[in-house]
């Protein structure tokens, strides 16, 4: 008689089960205390030390010695890596609460420009590659599509933002929209001020998209791409393309690199939120916020920068191996800063 019962496990198969099973059960029996602090920490936040009450304010360091000391086990034993980093920011938050209150703003500024915008980039690594991938792609295909046929431009480049730069236009007048100064320079700071504000609204709606599941950025960050090709197929089509390029990096070297980590900012909360893990979608969705929220706001500082590259140097600067050099330099400190690993030590500490 054929055997139907169902073939035995193998060891491997029985250490993930394992593994599950301590993890779970290493989550139920101390969530409470996690939670407890969360809440005591969420309050703090939003109303300050004097939300809390005197037994409160007793339990806050037992709490934080007991997240304290879950992390040191769950690393120990190589639990879940979800588990893992909830505890990480919970820990963060609460030494910070308990321990640097005292900081002053100019010591949280330094903190923030070295070491917590460099780890925020660091962290989120994967989903900014995964950001500038998809910009390349689109790139690329659009500017094949406008090589191909220039009518394309039409479908991928706003006529707004294109303005005399179309398919339209003579090759003369495409080349003087790259070198012409313009004849009120005191007009370039308005300019500016108008960079700056759209491209934070456009950086700031790619990470906000994030929450429904990083779909709506996916094709956001598409659609940058297929813009940003079309401007450049239709430029190379007139003998422009070296130009043209020298005009985009001096300010899309910070500009597209922002909107690229902004991308990737909101695809690492979408991913957070399909695949929480061992965490609710609500605790896996605040996580990956804190983190994101933080590389946001650097993403914002290096705006304001391409904003004034882009109303003043890309204006007065006319030429092409300036413009390179400068474009070339600007992204090179940019993965520098952000990328190279550097000391964990607290700056503000003396």
């Amino acid at each position: 008689m054929r055997d139907f019962s169902p073939a035995p496990a193998s060891q491997s198969e029985l250490d993930i089960a394992n593994q599950s099973l301590k993890s779970e059960r290493f989550r139920e029996l101390r969530m409470a205390q996690w939670a407890q602090l969360e809440d005591l920490l969420n309050r703090m936040d939003k109303r300050g030390i004097r939300s809390l009450d005197t037994q409160d304010i007793l339990d806050l360091p037992k709490l934080y010695r007991g997240a304290l000391s879950a992390l040191s086990v769950a690393r120990a034993t190589s639990l879940d890596q979800n588990v893992i980093a909830y505890l990480e920011s919970l820990c963060t938050r609460a030494y910070y609460r308990l321990y640097g209150t005292q900081a002053g703003l100019g010591k949280r500024i330094i903190a923030f420009l070295s070491r917590d915008w460099p780890q925020a980039a660091k962290r989120l690594w994967k989903d900014t590659a995964i950001s500038a991938l998809l910009i390349l792609i689109s790139t690329i295909a659009a500017y094949f599509l406008v090589q191909s046929n220039p009518d394309w431009f039409y479908s991928f480049v706003d006529a707004g933002l294109a303005g005399d730069r179309t398919p339209a236009a003579s090759t003369e007048a495409l080349r003087s929209t790259l070198y012409d100064r313009p004849n009120d320079e005191t007009g370039l700071g308005i300019f500016a001020s108008y960079l700056f504000s759209n491209n934070s609204r456009v950086a700031i709606f790619a990470f906000a998209l994030g929450f429904a599941f990083g779909i709506p950025t996916i094709f956001f960050m598409l659609s940058t791409g297929f813009m940003l090709g079309g401007f450049i197929g239709l430029f190379a089509s007139r003998d422009l393309g070296f130009e043209v390029g020298g005009w985009l990096i001096i300010h899309g070297s910070t500009e597209i690199f922002a909107i690229i980590l902004a991308g990737g900012a909101g695809l690492h909360i979408g991913r957070a939120i399909a695949f929480p893990g061992s965490l609710s979608r609500t605790q896996s969705a605040a996580l990956a916020g804190r983190t994101s929220g933080l590389l946001m706001v650097g993403v914002v500082l290096m705006l304001l920068g391409a904003g004034l590259l882009e109303g003043y140097a890309r204006q007065l600067i006319t030429s092409d191996a300036l413009r390179y050099s400068i474009g070339i330099g600007l992204l090179t400190l940019w993965m520098m800063y952000l990328y190279i690993p550097r000391s964990q030590k607290d700056p503000t500490a003396r």
